[in-house]
């Protein structure tokens, strides 16, 4: 529930479930696992490292790049909480934005890192959960890097992007520019509370109440005949009625809204909302993306192009949904980790399960964290 396990148990069921079904279709034994982090427990800081050159003669070697870098992941977080990611920003030389720093000459080198981290009780459910299994958890990603590391190209990166997420209970979401991830956020609010709307608005049970949000939410609100009603259930059999098609719409908009809202709110208190610095623009994906009218609301709220996020990999149909973006995500940073085991001659069961799932993968996926 918003991106918390509340039943260890009956998560168990479900994770064991899943594994099997994977197990089989792929034919191959799973070993570990990359775990998505998400839930408002995530929070993340900004940090600079910096390094006075070394040498005398002033050139920049492989030791000072360490230095720099382990000086911006050294800051010590408060009792409770657990890194999950160190993602690197560009490297500077006397304040001047270098790829890569090494023979350079200068005095001062600074790397800059967008850092995650999370509630260590969270974070030991997910890890007690996989373990219980039992499996490996090789490495934990939060989900919207997840997700943008399939959806974008490396230019859309660069060019500056925004990446949303919007689940069930929670709606996450990356920010980009100049290639380099420099924000992440979680909003406590997803497509169940569009339901959950819904149901109380129509006055009726949140399993009606969601079957109607699929069939008829809109986004944005159409211009519709004040009179237009749609049957509440759907099938006129007793006990349904007729609802105001035009109150369906408000109610989703009003939800829908308000999340993009919050978002650019907390970029903007960040002091990071440039629609100038993303030229991309907005991508939209996770399961509420699919909703009709979404990106054309986006769009008005952020004041820039959106568009429902995409990835490439020719997959079956019932796998090429938003609602898998992350999951995809995982698969892609993983498969680019094995590819770098696979070089050292290390096993390759990783590679072998994620193409036997989907064998048009790329060979090699450059991972964002």
């Amino acid at each position: 529930k918003k991106g918390v396990i509340v039943d260890l148990r009956e998560a168990g069921q479900v994770v064991h479930h899943a594994i099997n079904e994977a197990e089989n279709d792929a034919g191959t034994k799973i070993e570990e696992v990359y775990l998505a982090q998400t839930g408002q427990h995530l929070a993340g800081v900004f940090n600079v490292g910096t390094a006075n050159v070394g040498a005398s003669n002033g050139v920049i070697t492989e030791a000072d790049v360490e230095m720099a870098k382990e000086d911006a992941r050294r800051p010590q977080l408060p009792e409770g909480r657990s890194f999950i990611n160190h993602i690197q920003n560009p490297f500077s030389v006397d304040g001047i934005k270098v790829d890569n720093p090494i023979h350079r000459e200068g005095k001062r080198l600074q790397v800059g890192y967008w850092t995650i981290h999370g509630d260590n009780q969270v974070i030991q459910d997910g890890l007690r959960l996989v373990n219980g299994v039992p499996l490996e958890v090789e490495d934990m990603i939060v989900s919207s890097i997840a997700s943008g590391n399939v959806l974008l190209q490396e230019s859309e990166k660069k060019a500056g992007a925004l990446v949303i997420d919007i689940g069930g209970g929670t709606t996450d979401f990356v920010l980009y520019r100049d290639g380099f991830v420099v924000y992440t956020g979680v909003i406590p609010v997803g497509g169940d509370h569009i339901s959950n709307d819904l149901s109380i608005g129509l006055r009726t049970n949140v399993s009606t109440a969601d079957g109607l949000k699929l069939r008829e939410g809109l986004a944005l609100k159409a211009k519709v005949n004040t009179k237009e009603t749609v049957w509440l259930v759907g099938n006129q059999s007793i006990g349904d009625r007729e609802i105001p098609l035009l109150a369906i719409h408000k109610i989703v908009e009003a939800r829908v809204k308000e999340v993009f809202e919050l978002i650019r709110e907390e970029l903007e208190s960040a002091q990071l909302f440039d629609a100038s610095a993303m030229e991309t623009g907005v991508l939209l994906t996770g399961g509420t993306s699919r909703m009709e009218g979404i990106d054309r609301l986006a769009a008005k709220v952020f004041s820039m192009d959106c568009r429902i996020g995409s990835h490439t990999w020719e997959i079956s149909d019932d796998l090429n949904l938003p609602e898998y973006s992350t999951a995809l995500g995982l698969l892609s940073f993983a498969l680019g980790v094995n590819e770098e085991k696979q070089k050292k001659n290390t096993t390759n069961v990783l590679g072998n399960l994620f193409r036997n799932f989907f064998p048009s993968l790329p060979k090699e996926v450059k991972s964002s964290s």
